[in-house]
């Protein structure tokens, strides 16, 4: 894990325009553990000029050797797995175990789902007498988050890549240096020099000069609401593409047939997993009045086997929050939950280590839907169980929150639990403990964002089309 003092711009590591840096801190020890350089509007700029440059040749490169450069750089994902997990682990914070499976392994499953999608995907199809042809967007600005680093920044790249677009990447300043991998790997690969750029940087400085650049033909933003406002706003004045993927508050329906021992469970480890700082983590439980004293049990049992600890120990099930922003963040949500008259059950405000930003597992009962641990998203290891009277009310708690990115639902047979999600304003829905799929379309309704990430459904966002008629 070595960090660059430098941009991967136009296929090699310039000097930044500035001579600022941002410091890397690993929040297990709060101890810094590299520098890397604060971008400025200037290395912007040359960046989006260098994916200029690039992107008529790549834009014509023929679908099947796009195809086999993202092969590549799956391959060299591959080969650096664990260094990508070692790092994650430092400058997240994310058990190393987790770390390995989710944060390297997942990023490689979805970077191959795109190489042999780019060797599929039909460009170009046949509608009466017309012919109606597929191109890239052109330049995009993708701007990344901390929480999933190397995931989001190829469920990025992958499709854009695919689609023959040319990348600028921000990524978050918490992360980088998983970033930095991911360009050394965009290296290896063989990728033609400017098909990719990175500028570290600072949101309001970097990301804001992406975001606002003339050269930038579509803006992909992952984080939160507030920012993708902020986004949109910009792209919108400048008639730009863009894509949000931004937060949520997903609701996790227990419907009385389930089995409620494995539906709290596994509630619970989604919740906690990646220390709650997932954006469609299932943080609202939703248990039928008559069942819900036996699920808050469940739950209290269940929680106490997640012990915050050295996330370099593989069997760590819980490290700490990102920074001591989000750990104050965190903090100040479970004060606020017990001063609205949410019951405590597991964790609360004690810290389980003195140093690093940790936060207890935290289980609250008694939770109203209008409380702000309720409504909000929290971002921690922080789970709220919810009663509801009757399958009606469960399905006005489910979506009455401003977000729709995810959701759950259990039930005694699939047929029941499907008929329930069908109903939630919500992009995304596992059926009694579905499993990932990253052929899937990711993205949210409401103000859970704009458009989708993921299979067919995300190559399609870095593509416009063309009708010629005969």
């Amino acid at each position: 894990m070595k960090a660059h003092d430098a941009m991967y711009i136009g296929g090699q590591w310039r000097p930044a325009a500035g001579g600022d840096t941002i410091a890397v801190v690993n929040p297990a020890d709060e101890q810094v553990i590299g520098h890397v350089p604060a971008g400025t509007a200037e290395d912007v700029d040359a960046a989006v000029r260098a994916a200029r440059d690039a992107f008529p040749g790549w834009a014509a490169t023929p679908p099947a050797e796009r195809a086999a450069r993202i092969a590549a750089l799956r391959d060299a994902l591959v080969a650096r797995k664990d260094e990508i997990a070692l790092t994650v682990t430092s400058e997240l914070g994310s058990p190393l175990g987790f770390s390995q499976m989710v944060h390297a392994g997942v990023p490689i499953l979805v970077a191959g789902s795109y190489a042999e999608l780019a060797a599929t995907y039909s460009f170009e199809e046949k509608t009466g007498n017309s012919t109606v042809f597929m191109e890239p967007v052109g330049v995009v600005g993708a701007i990344t988050p901390w929480n999933y680093p190397l995931h989001q920044i190829v469920a990025k790249v992958a499709p854009a890549l695919a689609a023959g677009c040319t990348v600028v990447l921000k990524p978050a300043e918490d992360t980088p240096l998983t970033a930095q991998l991911f360009a050394e790997a965009v290296d290896e690969a063989g990728i033609p020099a400017g098909v990719f750029n990175l500028v570290t940087g600072l949101g309001p400085v970097a990301g804001q000069a992406l975001a606002e650049h003339e050269g930038v033909d579509l803006v992909s933003f992952t984080g939160s609401t507030a920012v993708g406002k902020q986004i949109g706003a910009t792209a919108g004045a400048a008639v730009k593409r863009v894509a949000l993927e931004l937060g949520g508050k997903s609701a996790n329906v227990v419907l009385p047939s389930a089995d409620l021992a494995k539906a709290v469970k596994v509630g619970v480890a989604n919740v906690m997993s990646n220390s709650g700082q997932t954006c469609s983590a299932w943080t609202r439980m939703l248990v039928h009045r008559d069942q819900y004293d036996e699920a808050v049990a469940l739950a209290a049992g269940a929680v106490a086997k997640y012990v915050a600890g050295d996330p370099h120990d593989e069997s760590s099930r819980l490290g700490p929050v990102v920074n001591a922003k989000q750990h104050a963040r965190v903090r100040g949500y479970i004060e606020k939950g017990v001063a609205e008259g949410a019951r405590l059950v597991a964790g609360g405000l004690d810290a389980p280590h003195e140093k690093g930003y940790y936060v207890s597992p935290t289980v609250f009962a008694d939770v109203t839907p209008q409380m702000t641990i309720a409504q909000e998203e929290i971002f921690g290891p922080v789970l709220s169980l919810i009663a509801y009277e009757d399958e009606a009310d469960a399905l006005r708690i489910a979506n009455g929150t401003v977000y729709g990115l995810a959701g759950a639902v259990w039930a005694a047979d699939d047929a029941e639990a499907v008929a329930f999600a069908r109903r939630m304003d919500t992009g995304q829905v596992d059926i009694n403990g579905g499993r990932f799929n990253p052929l899937a379309p990711f993205g949210g309704y409401k103000q859970s964002g704009v458009g989708r990430e993921l299979g067919a459904h995300g190559l399609s966002e870095y593509l416009q089309t063309k009708s010629l008629q005969f």
